[in-house]
């Protein structure tokens, strides 16, 4: 999927909400305590819930690593469900991976080769070797961490340079030369929504995956104001916010109504701000 594909999956839906797929197994209802794979049934049943509301998801690696090889193997599943169930949305693996180059080959080759995801997160903060493997597969994004939502974000990524500029404003106008906007995004907190405007200077074109609306307390009003273009270029992530909000049978109904009170939202913010 390129960025006019995405573009067009939001201008369609109304709607850039991306849910985070952040499924803790201890956090399961009770509803599904029995299933073989609670972690999967639970996903299903939030997928199918909100996918009208919705153009991406976003699993979490960290979830389903905890539980080894079966927690890898819920993950599999989840992504083959969304490939076969709601084709055409986009999907992200929260990696955050990022290491010497013949080793990011091979989580390339893990993420990309069986077409599971779309995307995977990645730190850059080694250079473009760790980052390129992952830019050799048409349709396929690296989605690089640039300014995130983290309460020690600025330990480092906000350090002056010599030269000026913050660290993570030279991320920025470096790591968007290693690619295109068309296989290339990059993280930038809701919590930062007033620094969208410079970020926005260095990346007008690129995609932005934007973590932190919700739970978190960004703002997404303010997210829209500040960062979308004229392709609207922002993927709004919410992961808790949608599939904890209830905890009882009636969690996929819940999360149904969260995800359509977002994408109510964001409907009216690409009438305002899409420029």
């Amino acid at each position: 999927m390129d960025s006019r594909q995405l573009t067009a999956a939001i201008l369609a839906k109304r709607s850039f909400l991306c849910v985070g797929l952040d499924t803790d197994i201890r956090k399961t209802p009770a509803c599904l305590t029995g299933a073989d794979d609670p972690q999967f049934e639970f996903n299903k049943a939030i997928i199918d819930a909100t996918a009208p509301y919705t153009v991406c998801y976003k699993p979490n690696l960290a979830f389903y690593e905890e539980n080894g090889a079966a927690g890898w193997a819920s993950f599999e599943k989840t992504c083959r469900y969304i490939r076969e169930r709601h084709p055409g949305m986009f999907i992200i693996a929260d990696a955050k991976r990022g290491d010497i180059g013949n080793t990011s080959g091979m989580y390339a080759r893990a993420f990309f080769d069986g077409g599971l995801v779309d995307a995977v997160t990645l730190s850059p903060y080694m250079g473009k070797d760790t980052v390129e493997p992952f830019l050799g597969y048409p349709g396929r994004w690296a989605v690089l961490l640039a300014l995130t939502s983290n309460p020690s974000a600025e330990d480092f990524e906000t350090l002056r340079l010599e030269d000026g500029r913050m660290l993570y404003e030279a991320v920025l106008a470096t790591a968007s030369g290693w690619g295109t906007a068309d296989n290339t995004m990059f993280v930038v907190g809701a919590t930062q929504a007033r620094m969208l405007e410079q970020v926005r200077r260095i990346v007008p074109d690129h995609f932005l995956l934007v973590p932190g609306v919700g739970a978190q307390g960004g703002s997404l009003e303010e997210v829209a104001r500040y960062g979308m273009n004229g392709g609207c270029g922002l993927l709004v992530n919410s992961s808790r916010g949608i599939i904890y909000a209830d905890k009882s049978d009636e969690f996929a109904a819940v999360a149904a109504l969260k995800s359509r009170e977002i994408q109510q939202e964001m409907d009216g913010l690409l009438d305002r701000y899409l420029k």
